[in-house]
């Protein structure tokens, strides 16, 4: 199973891992799983509810106090991408990334492990937090800044297996993919990670294909609604992720 069938890879990897345990004998039962599952829907409030509305995302451009330092560190390897990037724009960006993902982390309100909050989503308690929507509202937040010296783009690592994981890179204005920062929510379960794209642990590739597909959806319903939304989508696109 790969996102070509399915809203995100990962998910495969943690109903296997579910079964695989259950087989073995070696966790508890299928009711006690269902039973904490059922707890942590009563603890949070409104995710079973099928006509829920999303709220609204209003971009803010301060960082979190607790953030602050983490911010100014990310400014400063963006700036260094290049001596053509305007400092300003490297500050903008990491001030609305950090001030864009803790507002995601609380309207996701993601809890346990990355995994674990993919079962929820797959299972209907819960309606956003895999690892291409965590990418697709920050990148549809930071497009709003009308960058000039920076450019984001779309990067997958593992596509189209269960190990697939999808991320922001950004890069000096005509400079190669390869070249850029990453910009990762998921793995951190909310806690923003950012690093040189190539040193990563996992190679990533550039799509982007599915970054103006992004766009063009968060474009289409700016125009109809007069408002800046996170980015929620009812269909499957052309690039395969089947959206929520």
């Amino acid at each position: 199973m790969n996102k070509r069938t399915h809203p995100d890879a990962n998910v495969a990897r943690s109903i296997h891992v579910f079964a695989r345990r259950d087989r073995q004998g070696k966790s508890q039962s299928v009711h006690g799983v269902v039973g904490a599952v059922v707890v942590f829907a009563l603890w949070t409030t409104g995710f079973a509810n099928a006509g829920q509305q999303p709220q609204k995302f209003s971009a803010s451009f301060q960082a979190p106090r607790s953030d602050l330092a983490r911010a100014e560190a990310l400014a400063s390897q963006l700036a260094a991408l290049s001596p053509r990037v305007d400092w300003n724009e490297a500050k903008l960006l990491a001030d609305c990334a950090y001030a864009t993902v803790g507002q995601l982390r609380r309207q996701y309100r993601m809890f346990g492990t990355p995994i674990f909050n993919n079962f929820l989503i797959y299972h209907g308690l819960k309606k956003r937090g895999y690892c291409y929507q965590w990418s697709e509202d920050l990148l549809v937040a930071l497009d709003a800044l009308k960058l000039t010296s920076l450019e984001l783009r779309w990067g997958e690592s593992n596509p189209g297996n269960w190990r697939e994981n999808n991320c922001l890179v950004v890069t000096a204005k005509g400079q190669p993919f390869r070249s850029g920062i990453m910009l990762d929510c998921w793995r951190h379960l909310g806690q923003l990670y950012f690093g040189p794209v190539a040193s990563s642990w996992e190679p990533y590739v550039e799509n982007s294909a599915f970054a103006r597909d992004v766009r063009h959806i968060a474009a289409a319903r700016n125009v109809s609604e007069h408002n800046h939304h996170v980015a929620f989508h009812s269909r499957t696109d052309a690039s395969g992720k089947t959206r929520d």
